[in-house]
C-alpha cells in the first residue's frame, strides 16, 4: 500500500516538484479529434505480430497499428504482452483509433487511473475500465474481435511458477481476463485469477514473445518493440524485496529478480534474428521519454503520431518482407 501512495503522489507532481496545474492534469488530449476513424479491410496476411508491452509506451504500438489497418496489414497471428495484449485487442477488431481514444480521452478518468480505481479494483490503474466500462463509449466489434480467422495470444505469468501462460480463446474461459492479467503490473494491481491460477504481467516472464512465435513455424514474423534499439534495462546485484508482498510465490519472486537481465538476453538475440532475416523488428527510432503512468496527455499524443507516422513509412518494407 505504500508503494501505490507514492505511485499516486509522483502522479500529481511534475518531475521539478511542482503541482500540475488541474486544467492541465484533467483535459483530455487536444487533438482527439484527428485520431483516424474507420475498420480495417478484411483481407488476412499470413504471419505473426509480436507486440511488446510499456504501459502507456503502447501509445507508439497503437499509432502504427492503425496505419497498419488502414492499409490493409492484418496479420494472421497477433501475440501482445501487457499493453501490447491490450493494442491487440483493437487490431484483431479492426477499430482504427479506438485504443488511441481509449487512452487519450480517458487518461484523466479517475475511473481509470485514480482515485475511484484505488476504490473500485484496489489498485492505480484499472484495467477494466478499458476493457468492460469503454464499451459503453465505443463499443467493441466482438463478432471480428472472437472470429476464428485470426489467433490471438495474450502472455501472462504464471504467479505459481513464475513461468509465461500463453493465453488464447480456445485455451481459457475468458479472454478478457487474459488481457487484465497481462497488462498487471506487479506490486501496483493484484493478481487476477485465470481459471483457478493467480497471474501477473506478462512482462514478467516473457516481455517479447518472439520465440513463441518460432516455436509455432509462423515463417514471417514481426516485432514490434516500445523501447529503440540501443535500450538495455540496469542490471543490479541487489535483490528486489517487494516489501514481502510475493513471499508466498517464491517462483515469481524468482522471475522478478531475473527479469532485468532476461529483458536484456532477449534484445541481444532479437538483434541476432534480425541480422539473420528471420525477424522484421521495428522500434523507435529515438528513446521514448515518458513516464509509465504519463500523466501529460499532449506527450502521449505526440507518441501516438510517432508511432503511426513511423508505421507508414515501413510500409513498404514490411510488404516485401512479407511477400505475396
Amino acid at each position: 500500500m505504500d508503494n501505490l501512495k507514492k505511485t499516486i503522489s509522483k502522479m500529481k507532481k511534475k518531475r521539478s516538484g511542482k503541482q500540475i496545474p488541474t486544467i492541465q492534469r484533467h483535459r483530455p488530449y487536444s487533438g482527439l479529434d484527428r485520431i483516424p476513424r474507420g475498420s480495417a479491410p478484411d483481407t488476412i496476411v499470413p504471419g505473426c505480430i509480436v507486440l511488446e508491452g510499456g504501459a502507456f509506451r503502447g501509445l507508439y504500438t497503437q499509432g502504427l497499428l492503425d496505419a497498419w489497418m488502414e492499409n490493409g496489414i492484418n496479420l494472421q497471428c497477433t501475440i501482445g504482452v501487457s499493453a501490447g495484449a491490450l493494442a491487440g485487442l483493437n487490431y484483431l477488431s479492426g477499430q482504427i483509433g479506438r485504443s488511441a481514444r481509449a487512452n487519450l480521452g480517458s487518461r484523466h478518468n479517475p475511473d481509470y487511473i485514480g482515485a475511484g480505481a484505488v476504490v473500485k479494483s484496489h489498485s492505480l490503474i484499472r484495467l477494466d475500465f478499458l476493457l468492460k466500462d469503454y464499451n459503453r463509449i465505443e463499443p467493441l466489434d466482438k463478432l471480428r474481435f472472437l472470429s476464428l480467422d485470426r489467433r490471438y495470444v495474450a502472455v501472462a505469468t504464471n504467479c505459481i511458477t513464475g513461468k509465461a501462460s500463453y493465453l488464447e480463446r480456445t485455451n481459457c474461459m475468458s479472454i478478457l481476463d487474459a488481457m487484465k492479467a497481462s497488462a498487471s503490473m506487479p506490486y501496483v494491481t493484484p493478481m487476477v485469477d485465470i481459471d483457478g491460477v493467480p497471474h501477473l504481467d506478462g512482462g514478467i516472464s516473457d516481455p517479447v514473445p518472439f520465440q513463441w512465435a518460432l516455436d509455432q513455424g509462423y515463417e514471417r514474423i514481426i516485432v514490434v518493440k516500445t523501447r529503440d534499439r540501443s535500450f538495455r534495462k540496469p542490471i543490479s546485484e541487489k535483490k528486489r524485496t517487494g516489501l514481502g508482498i510475493y513471499r508466498h510465490y517464491p517462483e515469481l519472486e524468482r522471475s522478478l529478480e531475473t527479469m532485468n537481465s532476461r529483458y536484456n538476453e532477449e534484445m541481444d538475440r532479437i538483434e541476432e534474428l534480425e541480422r539473420a532475416g528471420r525477424l522484421f523488428v521495428i522500434a523507435p527510432k529515438n528513446p521514448i521519454t515518458i513516464e509509465r503512468v504519463e500523466s501529460d496527455v499532449e506527450k502521449l499524443g505526440k507518441l501516438y503520431w510517432v508511432g503511426y507516422n513511423e508505421g507508414l513509412e515501413c510500409i513498404p518494407a514490411v510488404r516485401e518482407y512479407l511477400g505475396p
